[in-house]
């Protein structure tokens, strides 16, 4: 009989390109800079608080607020230790507002300390990374930051380029899980229409392989295995890059995307040992032909 759930798959598919549109959308507007408030004040304590507020907070953290202390992390002198290595630190020396960043933000194991640190703190912190153990750079400043949020900053740019961003919130999160389930649906709608055609036969089908098919499914294992060693080496690699001194950043990219090769080969070897290798039985659920995937 034929069956008239074909056309479903296809427009879950459509349905779920259009939501990721629309969550697209709404991560840009999450990174976007906010506008910078210049206060003459913290401009004349970012010049003057650094070699004593700034030692300060980098050494003893704040108790009283709960901030810990930087040298914990990074050690004493800035040598690194758990965190990275902050004296002689190129990429902070040619990209200031990017300690201001993380020092308000945090990132990955770093906390975010806007709010157990005042603004004052936070900028004294950032100049005192910035011009001790041998650094050297421009004093941040409310004026520089607000600078920099004028124009896209290689950080944001970095951040929109990533497949999902570092900060997302409960709306995207629950959007992000509606469009996963839709988009399964649909795939799984389309492996049912091709692996059982238009016209649905109750019963048990014997199924028999092609060479071709046997070489497809040898295709796609030994791909699996390809990918999962590269993976492996890329995340042994990226260790030792972490402890290494200066600290070699890991390739998150080539992670992703080995591990999601892995996955989607898996994937399709599942399909094809399902079509090519194993008996199925096709089930009616009720008169009208409709196939329950």
């Amino acid at each position: 009989m034929e069956r008239n759930d074909a056309v479903m798959p296809s427009v879950a598919i459509v349905i779920a390109a259009i939501l990721w549109i629309v969550l697209l959308f709404l991560f840009n507007k999450d990174t976007a800079p906010e506008p910078i408030k210049i206060d003459p004040a913290i401009t004349a304590a970012a010049a003057k608080e650094w070699p004593t507020v700034g030692k300060k907070i980098f050494e003893q953290g704040n108790a009283a607020t709960g901030a810990t202390a930087c040298a914990g992390c990074h050690g004493l002198n800035g040598q690194g230790g758990v965190g990275p290595k902050l004296a002689g630190q190129e990429t902070i020396l040619q990209d200031p507002v990017l300690v201001h960043t993380r020092v308000v933000k945090g990132k990955g194991a770093m906390p975010a300390f806007a709010a157990s640190l005042k603004d004052n703190e936070i900028y004294a912190v950032t100049n005192y990374v910035l011009n001790s153990w041998g650094n050297k750079a421009e004093l941040v400043t409310p004026a520089v930051i607000a600078a920099a949020a004028s124009s896209i900053s290689p950080e944001l740019l970095k951040n929109r380029s990533r497949f999902v961003p570092e900060e997302i919130k409960l709306p995207e999160i629950t959007l992000v899980t509606f469009i996963l389930l839709t988009l399964t649906y649909g795939i799984i709608g389309l492996y049912s229409v091709w692996a059982e055609g238009q016209e649905l036969k109750p019963g048990i089908h014997k199924t028999r392989s092609t060479p071709l098919s046997v070489l497809a499914m040898v295709s796609t294992l030994i791909g699996v295995v390809v990918f999962g060693i590269l993976f492996a080496r890329l995340i042994i690699s990226d260790w030792y890059g972490w402890a290494a001194d200066p600290v070699v950043k890991p390739d998150v990219t080539g992670e992703g995307f080995y591990a999601a090769m892995v996955v989607i080969l898996l994937g399709v070897a599942a399909g094809l040992y399902k079509k090519y290798f194993m008996d199925s039985e096709v089930l009616v659920e009720d008169s009208s032909g409709e196939f329950p995937w």
